[in-house]
């Protein structure tokens, strides 16, 4: 929701008589500036604020009040002229409101709001609510701060500090600050201000770090560094060629074309055939950020809490737009039964299935699975993905490139013949031919020599490839890929009798 469509909700809801708002948010300055700004506008209504130290805040005469009183602190209102407007800010209060006395009062005195144009706000980043207050209390989510109030305040500060942002640089900064709180954007300023006296391009990586920090700090989501790039794969042309397609919708000009944001993309397949790798290629060569999802870390043992962490991570991957979100081993985190855990891990796959098929943000998401027998039906449904890629073991010329690749990163001048290695690596995958490489480079170097092609014949001998010790769960993959249920990131192709064998 865009700042003016937030502020117009938060206008309704208090001039509707809404008796109690929860705010939800950590940015306990901005909810106030931010009512502050509603109370104006709402002619001139009376705010207070509360909190459990400094007690009552903006009352004449009453600076102080019911300090470390939370129930005196409900009678706050009581005070004021019978037609006056007011609206009360408690902070933390979400903390007292397991006490029975409290919880009492508080569904009285949503009866009696009703009655009078005032309003109990309560700001918390989390807050299990009573059932007893279910009906008493609206929930009113603050996003992020937009680009649009990001602009705002950027340009405020460089003007008060008689250094004006030309447009292009304001517009850079505000676009690369989208993300953080109202305060890390004003503690990025003083930052710049306190080293050069002014806010610049220059400020940009620091950006970058900050949105790393804040990443990293809610333990939802991992900020993750790539330099790998498709050149770095070998084979999957059909998918490299599909990916390129996708990565240029994010232009203005496909945007202007009337192409829509993409969605994201599934990949399944054999452990070892670049899943991982093609996420971070993706990110990379796209230009985007690489945020990997342990869906294990949504799961939380108090009830509601994992729905409200898959909130958080959804608000914060949203935050970072435009990026590259990684579900890694998505069928790991949602391939269970739901009713070994009260369909708690239903109720998270559905408000992230939602989240994926209604998103308008520039969050691509690449998923990945190495068994599809656990993946949930949902998942597979047109709308989730804009398409699902099996990522098969490599074709001999697939094997070829991947051996040559992998060789020269380790001898860019090598002239070791690959025909004999291609033959005799068949069923292996990527991760499989590149430990062969590995272990060709360990025996000739206890040896003390340079390692050659029969070391790389004799390392794959002592290589037991998945292909032969999970054949049946291969095969299925395979045929369920036959099925039209998902596309080749190459060929299809099934396993040959060479490559059973």
């Amino acid at each position: 929701m865009s700042a003016p469509g937030w502020c117009d909700q938060l206008d309704l809801l208090i001039r509707s008589r809404t008796p109690i708002l929860w705010i939800r948010s950590l940015e306990e300055e901005r909810v106030e500036a931010l009512l502050q700004q509603a109370a104006v506008r709402l002619g001139n209504r009376t705010l207070l604020r509360w909190d459990f130290i400094d007690g009552l805040q903006g009352a004449p005469n009453r600076q102080g009040e019911a300090a470390r009183n939370p129930m005196a602190a409900l009678a706050c209102l009581d005070a004021l002229p019978p037609d006056q407007g007011a609206i009360l800010l408690l902070r933390d209060f979400h903390r007292y409101c397991e006490d029975a006395g409290i919880c009492r009062r508080l569904r009285n005195l949503a009866g009696q709001l009703r009655q009078a144009p005032r309003t109990l706000v309560i700001t918390a980043p989390e807050w299990q609510l009573p059932q007893e207050l279910d009906d008493s209390v609206t929930v009113l989510e603050l996003p992020l701060p937009d680009a649009a109030e990001i602009g705002r305040l950027l340009g405020s500060i460089a003007a008060a500090c008689g250094q004006p942002l030309a447009s292009g640089v304001l517009t850079q900064l505000s676009s690369a600050c989208h993300g953080l709180s109202e305060q890390r954007v004003r503690q990025l300023a003083a930052r710049a201000l306190a080293r050069r006296g002014r806010l610049s391009e220059e400020d940009l990586a620091e950006v970058l770090e900050e949105k790393r920090q804040a990443i990293a700090k809610s333990e939802l989501l991992e900020y993750c560094p790539s330099e790998a790039t498709p050149a770095d794969i070998g084979g999957l042309k059909a998918l490299k060629h599909w990916l390129e397609q996708r990565r240029m919708a994010f232009s203005d000009e496909a945007q202007r074309y009337g192409l829509p944001l993409p969605r994201g993309v599934l990949l399944v397949g054999p452990q070892g055939t670049g899943k991982s790798l093609t996420a971070k290629a993706i990110a990379h060569s796209w230009g985007m950020p690489l945020l990997r999802l342990d869906v294990g870390r949504l799961f939380a043992g108090l009830v509601g809490a994992s729905e409200a962490r898959t909130r958080e991570m959804i608000q914060r991957a949203e935050a970072m737009a435009p990026c590259v979100l990684w579900i890694d081993e998505i069928d790991k985190g949602f391939g269970g039964d739901s009713r070994s855990d009260g369909g708690t891990s239903q109720r998270v796959l559905g408000t992230v299935l939602t989240w994926m098929a209604e998103k308008t943000s520039a969050v691509f998401v690449v998923a990945t699975a190495n068994a599809v027998e656990r993946l949930p039906g949902e998942l597979l449904r047109k709308g989730r993905f804009d398409e699902i890629f099996l990522l098969d073991l490599p074709s001999p010329e697939e094997r070829r490139a991947i051996l040559d690749l992998q060789l020269r990163r380790r001898r860019p001048d090598h002239r070791i013949p690959l025909e004999v290695l291609v033959d005799r690596t068949a069923g292996f995958s990527g991760a499989e031919l590149e430990q062969t490489v590995i272990e060709a480079m360990h025996l000739a170097f206890a040896e003390g020599r340079e390692f050659t092609e029969a070391d790389l014949v004799a390392a794959a001998t002592q290589v037991v490839p998945l292909s032969r010790t999970a054949r049946e769960q291969l095969e299925h993959l395979q045929e369920w890929a036959r099925g039209g249920r998902a596309r080749p990131a190459s060929r299809l192709r099934g396993m040959t009798n060479s490559d059973a064998a």
